[in-house]
Formats: C-alpha cells, structure tokens, sequence
C-alpha cells in the first residue's frame, strides 16, 4: 500500500517526545512489511539541518488567514529508516527558531493554529496529487493535533476518489484548541461549527475534527484506548470517542520501540553490553558502577551494593513527580535505596528535588537537563526504574526498562498496564512477573511498593530469573505494524464504506 505519514515530529529530524520515535519506528517497520511510505513534515529550521540534500519537488499558494503564502515542498530520503521524506516550507511559518510549538523562552506561537492548519491543508493537497507529483497515496496516517484538520479536509472530497484516514491519539491531552476566530479565518464549512463536529466549549479542537472525520482512529495502547472513553480520562471529549467506539472506529494499538537504538547487546552508550543470557549479571554490575562513578565518584564503590532506582521524564504532575517528592524522604528513612533523577518540567518541582538532592547528597542525585548518554546509562546500570504516571497514553521507558533487566515500578495506567506484569504470588510461581504495579496515587502507596521491589531484589536468584523474564519481551514495531496494516486494509477507499461522522 502506499501511505502518507504526517506527523508534526519526526526522530532524528526533530524530537520534543515520543511522537517523534513512533513516527520513525513505525513507518520503517511498515516499509519492512513492503509498503511503499512517505513522510510528510514541515521544514523546521532545526529539521532542514539535519534532514541532508533535498531538492524542491513542487510549489504551490496557500490561502488561509486573510493572505496567499508560498508553499514548497521539498523530497529527500530519511536515511535512517529509508523511507521518502517531503518537508513542507510554507512562507514565515516555520523557520524560526525554538521547538515546534514554542518560542526559545517556552511560550506557545500565537499562530500555532494557523501554522498547523495550513500544514493539514498541504498534506490534503498532497494526497490528492494536487501538486502533481504524480503519486497518491490510498492511506493518509496523521498523528495527534497538529494533523487534525487532515482527515475532516479530506471528508470534503468523494469518498471513490480520496484515500482512507487513520488518525492516531498520542496524547489526549493536547486538544489543539484555538478561537472562533481562527474557524472564521481558515474559511471551514460553517455547519462544522457544531458540537457533533470541531466546535468544542465555544473553540475550534483540531484534535476533535481528526476523532469524528478519520475513517478510523487509534490511541497508542489498549487500555489507553478504553480510559479515554471515560470522564476521567476523556478531557471532555468522552462522548465522542464512546461513540467511536461503538462503530468499532477505535483500537488501541501498543507503540514499538526502535531495537536497533535501545539495546543492550549494541547500545553504544552502555561500556558493557549484555543479553538476557549472557552477562545481564556482571556486566550490568559493571555498568551499574560506571553510572555511580558519573554521579558520585569518591562513594560509587560502597554505593555499588545498595539497590539503585531510576526516573527519567518531565517533571511534571502527569509523570507523578509530585508523588515521587513526596515519598523520598520516607524511603531515605526506610530503606537504602538511592535514586537519580533526571528530567526538566515545572520549576517548583525542580526546585523541591535540588532540595533534597542537597539534603540526601550521597543517596539522591537529581540533574534536571537531559542526556541521551545518561539515559541509557540508566537503564543499563540502574537496578529499577520508576514510573509513577498518573496517565500514560503508551510510555517508552518502561518498555526500554523491560528489555534492559531494569525492572519497572508502574502506575496501573494506560500503556503501563498494557505492558508491565505485577509480582505476585501467581505471577512468581509461573513465571512472568517483569515488574510492580499498583493501583492507589498515593505517596503511601508509592512507598509500600517501591518497599516491594526491594524485598525481591534480595533474593538474587529470583530478581535475576525476573530479569531475564523482562528481557524476553518483545516489544519491536513488527506486531503493531502489522496491526496497523491490517487496520489501513480495512480504512482504504476499497475496504471500507465511507462515513465521516454520525449524528
């Protein structure tokens, strides 16, 4: 089949989060599975540096808040994985400098909705061969907010005539919300101004027009699929996706994770590389002591016996930092366990864990900036790695923790759940415990189970036997991109009787 994947982000060419990696990893399995994938992103400054030589394929004018602007597209190849790459450089909307969505000081673009919508429009455009470059695709795949706009562009032509949409949910969280104003200024049908529509509490969601116009819609995990069906879990548009879910347009599909970068048989960042069958024991050891050197030099070798746990994320309530802050100092008295911490986010946080950083400065480390290097020297070193999410659309380093023997502490949340099985007395005996889950948000209850976690770390035998358990697990893109290819079998314009909304 041939697919257009757009996505407002894509690894190596630019990454704020797992949006990126997911629109890496999966299109390379699909192209694996013999699909013939092209990428569509827009041409950041940041991302024409890195992305190599490409050369103007096609230009075009867009109309869309009061003025014409030039549009080019740009075709090259994403060495990484292969696959054909078009960035799309619409005139003073995307060179600048900052990430994304925001400027250099963390404030969103005013313009986001206007730059975004008219990133949707090109990729409409280009999937009905309006810039003639002489190929169609029969699947248009979009990604979260910033591709909302495609499938309901899309609705608009006969339904023989376009190619199906798949429209992934990585985040509910991020709604792509923007004024009437905008609505009026992009020239949308009006009766899309409706709250079976785009219209969402009086503002435009472009993430709502991606749910109720794609043919089909995904979220990057099964239970994450059924919690955003809730009025917990559903910021609002619960309705929408329960009735999504009830045409059987919903599936929650588990993210992959690239093998080829987080392994520990190959990770050029570890010293020692190790398997589940061979030298997951010493080596990490070894590994283990190579981290603690990095954080405390003159205390790695007596820290070297007590367990050490991970956290690596946003600091941010999402990730259940607060609770983590909240329960260190009980676990500094209770037990011997040291952390590190390493991750930016809100600054009250990162004031709270330079804190106790300072008041607990042989057992807590904190480092509030990212490393790659440090990154993955934590899950090759550390002993355990937490993940106390209070939501977890599909998470990454539990899944990256699993297949390194850094055994995970998890909240029982969307993707958390999916892929993390608690220990337990069943779960002991048969043999398929990776890790500990549970259920209450509560320090206390962060508390007992980390407490948990440390109770089985002394038994060698039994920790080591749950690690290589954890090792075994497959969690490479090649089942979900099957899953997907079968889902775009069944959105493409002969394997699916259109409708674009129900009433």
């Amino acid at each position: 089949m041939k697919v257009l994947f757009a996505s407002s982000e894509i690894y190596p060419l630019v990454k704020t989060g797992g949006l990126a990696d997911v629109s890496a990893g999966l299109p390379a399995a699909l192209q694996t599975l013999g699909q013939e994938i092209m990428l569509i992103m827009p041409a950041y400054t940041d991302a024409l540096a890195v992305a190599g030589e490409v050369q103007e394929v096609a230009t075009m004018q867009v109309s869309g808040c009061g003025q014409q602007r030039s549009v080019r597209l740009l075709r090259g190849i994403l060495d990484r994985i292969g696959c054909s790459l078009l960035l799309v450089e619409i005139e003073g909307l995307f060179d600048r400098p900052g990430n994304p969505y925001q400027t250099l000081s963390g404030e969103d673009w005013p313009d986001n909705g206007e730059r975004f919508a008219l990133f949707s429009q090109v990729v409409a455009d280009v999937a009905l061969d309006r810039f003639n470059l002489h190929w169609q695709p029969e699947i248009v795949h979009c990604n979260d907010w910033q591709t909302g706009l495609v499938p309901a562009l899309l609705s608009r032509e006969d339904p023989n005539q376009r190619p199906g949409t798949v429209f992934t949910i990585h985040n509910l969280s991020y709604g792509g919300h923007f004024p009437y104003l905008l609505f009026e200024e992009l020239g949308l049908p009006p009766e899309w101004w409706h709250f079976t529509r785009i219209e969402f509490y009086g503002s435009m969601s472009m993430l709502k027009a991606g749910i109720v116009f794609a043919d089909y819609v995904t979220t990057v995990s099964p239970s994450y699929a059924d919690e955003i069906c809730t009025e917990e879990h559903g910021f609002g548009l619960h309705a929408v996706l329960q009735q999504r879910q009830k045409q059987g347009r919903l599936q929650g599909i588990l993210n992959g994770i690239d093998t080829q970068i987080w392994n520990p048989q190959h990770d050029p960042y570890l010293p020692f590389h190790y398997s589940a069958q061979r030298g997951r024991v010493a080596r990490r050891k070894q590994n283990k002591l190579a981290l603690l050197q990095l954080l405390d030099k003159e205390h790695a070798t007596a820290l070297l016996s007590a367990p050490l746990i991970g956290f690596i994320g946003r600091l941010i309530e999402q990730k259940g930092i607060d609770l983590i802050i909240q329960a260190l100092p009980e676990l500094m008295k209770s037990t011997n366990a040291s952390f590190v911490i390493v991750g930016t986010g809100i600054h009250l946080f990162e004031r709270q864990l330079t804190a106790l950083a300072r008041q607990f400065s042989r057992r807590i480390f904190v480092r509030i900036d990212y490393s790659e290097k440090l990154a993955h020297l934590i899950e090759g070193g550390a002993d355990m790695f937490l993940m106390p999410s209070r939501f977890e659309p599909c998470g990454l380093n539990q899944m990256y923790s699993l297949i390194y023997g850094t055994l995970p502490i998890v909240h029982a949340t969307g993707g958390l759940k999916d892929t993390v099985i608690d220990t337990n007395k069943t779960t002991l005996e048969n043999g398929t415990a990776t890790g500990f889950v549970f259920d209450s948000l509560t320090p206390a209850t962060l508390c007992y189970t980390v407490q948990r976690a440390l109770l089985q770390y002394q038994r060698p035998r039994r920790w080591q036997a749950m690690q290589k358990t954890a090792m075994l697990q497959d969690f490479s893109w090649q089942n979900s991109a099957q899953t997907y290819l079968n889902l775009y079998h069944q959105a493409s314009p002969q394997g699916v009787l259109y409708a674009c909304t129900t009433t």
